[in-house]
This record gives structure tokens, sequence and C-alpha cells, in this order.
């Protein structure tokens, strides 16, 4: 009998957070022809704000033959896609990534820069249809406009699931997603089969930008902005009405999911009308009431973490279970794992038994972003770390905060010199 991807002496690796796109003249060809003379003013005047898109390393976001001659170095047999570059009509600005259209020429310019991309990502995955996954990028702003693209993207076998973004409170422009308009979505998703992937980034549509600390607010913040949804979704009732729905938080770290969801527990209970809680009964509603399951309980069926995990993951690894939890490279970005994911894989998952390594590594993102593992298996079979390799402890780093940014105990990222601080 030949080896399949769970008895091959190597795991197969999956990583469930990788960034792409295309270069920016690239996107030209995948707008409507009416827009091609209002991308090339943009595109002229356009200054990008980020330095790993105009220095040399910018072209691993898309240059086929170097992306998998890294990831094959990287061990990484297969990768979902997030956006990465800059999609025509988007503003010049730190926080392109959070910020959401405020007007409608804004949506129809945006929206059409955001469908550009995800018809480059057809193209770009059919390099490599077996190792690459798609995710279809929608805006909350437009719920029909938002309907119509996944329709269209789900008969596509590149695409893995939906990406829907954050939404700021107290947006002018765009609903919370705990809003009822937003029905049609989890409804299509659940009915399609489509997971929902939601990465950090989002941050107050009113925050002023000109002070000291503004840019360093808005990026130690992008993720407590996103984590907002697990609760939105729950409280919402949309896991009752949608038991096989799954939703995806991705590169926001684990650690915060047990936290909220301890208070949700503690306080659901009491909003319900049949509680006759004096203090917390007044703000429940008929979604709370609906409600049949623990929130934990919701996150437990429904949620999934895509995440850099590290040693510290292991409690939510524990609370969740390793069925929910999915490994990220978060290649190519600097403070990613590659080019030494598999120094990362054996720090974080060395006490791991062989089983759940597996399930995290690969198993669950190939169930979630349909993946074909008897496909992947003769990949990793050559590139994978192997199962001794990532039983193997990594010894003392001499790296001890838990936290998404800062420094690693080896080198991440363009190689730089991301080391462990140095010891006393």
């Amino acid at each position: 009998m030949a080896d399949t991807w769970n008895t091959i002496d190597r795991y197969v690796v999956i990583s469930t957070d990788t960034h792409a796109g295309a270069d920016l003249y690239d996107y030209k060809p995948y707008l409507p022809a009416s827009l091609h003379d209002e991308f090339d003013a943009w595109a002229k005047v356009y200054s990008s704000p980020f330095d790993d898109l105009i220095v040399a390393t910018a072209n691993r976001n898309w240059d086929h033959d170097l992306r998998i001659t890294e990831m094959d170095a990287d061990g990484v047999a297969a990768e979902v896609l997030l956006p990465n570059t800059v999609p025509p009509f988007f503003p010049t600005t730190p926080n392109i990534t959070i910020s959401l259209p405020r007007t409608r020429d804004e949506f129809e310019k945006r929206w059409a820069g955001v469908q550009a991309h995800n018809r480059w990502q057809i193209d770009f995955c059919a390099m490599a249809p077996t190792r690459r996954r798609g995710l279809i990028q929608i805006f909350p702003n437009d719920v029909e406009l938002a309907l119509k693209e996944i329709r269209w993207g789900a008969e596509l076998g590149c695409f893995g699931g939906v990406l829907i973004p954050a939404v700021s409170a107290g947006d002018p422009q765009v609903a919370p997603l705990f809003h009822t308009r937003y029905e049609p979505i989890w409804a299509l998703c659940a009915e399609l089969d489509l997971t929902v992937v939601q990465h950090a980034g989002a941050g107050s549509p009113e925050m002023p930008m000109d002070q000291p600390a503004s840019n360093a607010v808005l990026i130690t913040e992008m993720a407590l902005w996103a984590q907002r949804t697990l609760s939105h979704l729950i409280l919402a009732g949309v896991f009752e009405r949608h038991p096989a729905l799954r939703f995806v938080p991705t590169e926001q770290g684990t650690l915060w999911v047990q936290q909220q969801l301890m208070m949700l527990d503690a306080m659901v209970p009491t909003m319900k009308t049949d509680a006759h809680n004096r203090t917390y009964g007044m703000f429940g509603g008929s979604s709370v009431d609906e409600m049949t399951m623990l929130p934990s309980e919701y996150a437990r069926r429904n949620c999934y973490l895509a995440s850099e995990l590290m040693p510290y993951d292991a409690t939510t690894i524990d609370f969740l279970g390793a069925d929910h939890i999915m490994w990220g490279s978060d290649y190519p970005h600097e403070e990613g794992f590659s080019p030494h994911s598999k120094l990362a894989i054996r720090w974080a998952l060395h006490d791991r038994s062989e089983e759940e390594c597996r399930k995290i590594l690969a198993g669950n993102a190939a169930r979630l972003y349909r993946f074909d593992l008897d496909a992947l298996a003769p990949v990793a079979a050559k590139i994978g770390p192997t199962v001794t390799e990532v039983a193997t402890p990594l010894g003392d780093t001499g790296y001890r905060a838990p936290a998404a940014f800062g420094y690693r105990p080896f080198e991440g990222g363009l190689a730089l010199k991301r080391l462990a601080p140095a010891r006393d």
C-alpha cells in the first residue's frame, strides 16, 4: 500500500497565512476596459507606503518560480493566499488595509480593484493548482454585489473561502458585522460550504493620523478590532442559525480567544429573559434568547484559528482542540517565520502528538480550504519536515515574551537579525 499524507515520515505543511498580489501595473488587464484610463492616471501618481512592495524583495508577492523555490526550502507544501500588494484605486496611506470605502464613488472604484485581485488569483493559483488556494475578497458595503462575487468564485476550484474585512466600531458608512443585513452572506457561505476568513486589520475611522503615536497605535491595535468579530457573530446568533458555517480569524494570535469566551460564557446566560437577572437581563435580546449553546461551545464547533504558532499557544490548542488550530508562516512578511518555518514548527509543536501535528499542519487546512492531501503528499515527501525533526525540542531560545510581533528565537522574515534578546 502506498504511503499517504498521514503515514509518510514527513509532515504535509499548509500555511494558512501567506500573502500575495500582483505588481501594480499587472492588475490592469483584470480591470474593465472602461477603467483603464482612470487606472493609468491613478497608477502614475501612486506611491506605496510599504517598503516591502518597492524594494527588490517585492517580487516574492507575484514571482511564481521564486515563491515555489522558497516554499520548498521552507518545507511548506501549500499555501492559502491573502492579499498583500495594493489593488487598483486604493489610497496611499499606511492604513489602506483597514479603511473601508467611505463614499459610493470610492466604493465602486475600490470594488473594481478587489475584483481585479480576485481574478488575478485565478491565474496565479493555476501556476500551482495543487499548492495554492485563493480567497474571494469582498467588501461588506454592498451585500448584493458581495453575494454575486461569492457565487462567481464558488464555481472555481482555486478558491478555498471568502475573505471579509473587519468593520471598525462607529464606522459611519458600514454596519457592524452583527447586523442582520449580513445574514444572506452567512447563509450563502454555509450553503456553498465556503470558509469565512477574517485577517487582522481594522481601526477607528476617525483616528487622527497626525499625532506622534498614530502609526504605533494603528499597528498595535489592528488585531484587537478584528477580534471583536468572534463575539459579534456569536451574540448575533449566526452560528446558532448556521451550525455548519466555519469562521477563521487569521494572524490575530490565539491567546485572546479564551479570555473573550470566558467573559461571554459568564455573561450570556444571565442576559437571557428566563434568567430574570435585574442587572444583565436588560442587555439581552432575541438573538441571545435563541442561543441553545454556550458561546465557548459555538467556538469549539464553528471557529478555527490560523496563526503563527508559538509554545504559548499550547493552552489554546488544549482549549479548542487540535481540530480547530492551523499553522501559518506569514510569508513574505518580515515578521513571519519564513525562511525558518521548520524551526518555528519544532518550537511550537515539538511536544504535541503526531496526530495533532498532522491536523494542525495540514489536515484542518485541507478540509477548510479544499486542498487535496493525496496530491500534496508527494511534495511533502520531498520537502516537508520529518516527524522526528518536529518532535525534537529546539532548546532554550532565550525568548520569553509571547508577542505576535517582536524578536524571534531565530532569524526570521527577510533574513533580518531578529534574534532573541541577549541573555544576562
